[in-house]
C-alpha cells in the first residue's frame, strides 16, 4: 500500500514534532535539522502514547513500554474503514489527555495524516473544523494540512465523511 504522495515541493518541517494544545503533539518521522539537511526523527520516552499513521522499519521507536498504536493510512482519499480508524485514534488521543497523558501523532512530515488526527481531536475537545486547522498551521506549520481532501473531511465531519464514503463503497 502507498501511504505518501510525491511531493517534492512540500519542504521538511524544521522540528520533529510541534505542540498544538498542552500535552497534544504533532509530528513526522522526518524532519530538517540545524544543517539544514533532512534527519529522521526518533521517539524515545518523550510521550506515553505514540500514534504512527504510516508503517516503517524499526528504529524510529517508541521505547519498549511507551503504548504505541500504528494505522497507516494513506495521504489521499480514506475509505470508512481508514476512517474509523481515524475517529478511533483521535478518541484514544483525548482519553490519554483526560489522564494527563502526553501524546505525539506521527506521519512522515507530520503535516496530513497526523494533522487530520489532530484536528478531530481538537473538534471533539470543542474546536470547530477552521479553529482546528488554523491553530494546526499556526502551531506546526503553514504545510499542514495541505491535503485539501483531509480538510474537506473536516469540515463536513469525520462521522459524515465516513458515512458518505460507506455509501460509495
Amino acid at each position: 500500500m502507498r501511504t505518501r504522495r510525491k511531493q517534492p515541493d512540500v519542504p521538511a518541517p524544521d522540528s520533529p514534532w510541534s505542540e498544538i494544545v498542552p500535552g497534544l503533539w504533532m509530528g513526522g518521522h522526518e524532519f530538517r535539522g540545524q544543517s539544514g539537511q533532512v534527519e529522521f526523527a526518533v521517539v524515545r520516552d518523550e510521550f506515553d502514547l505514540v500514534q504512527t499513521l504510516l508503517r516503517l522499519p524499526d528504529g524510529h521507536g517508541p521505547d519498549p513500554g511507551v503504548e504505541h498504536h500504528v494505522w497507516p493510512i494513506p495521504d489521499g482519499p480514506l475509505d470508512g474503514t481508514q476512517l474509523a480508524g481515524v475517529i478511533r485514534l483521535a478518541e484514544a488521543a483525548c482519553e490519554a489527555l483526560d489522564g494527563s497523558r502526553r501524546v505525539l501523532v506521527r506521519c512522515h512530515h507530520g503535516y496530513n495524516r497526523s494533522g487530520l488526527v489532530i484536528a478531530h481531536a481538537l473538534v471533539c475537545r470543542s474546536h470547530s473544523a477552521e479553529q482546528a486547522i488554523r491553530l494546526i498551521r499556526s502551531r506546526r506549520s503553514p504545510w499542514a494540512l495541505h491535503n485539501e481532501l483531509f480538510v474537506d473531511y473536516l469540515r463536513a465531519g469525520l462521522s459524515t465523511a465516513r458515512l458518505l464514503e460507506e455509501l460509495a463503497e
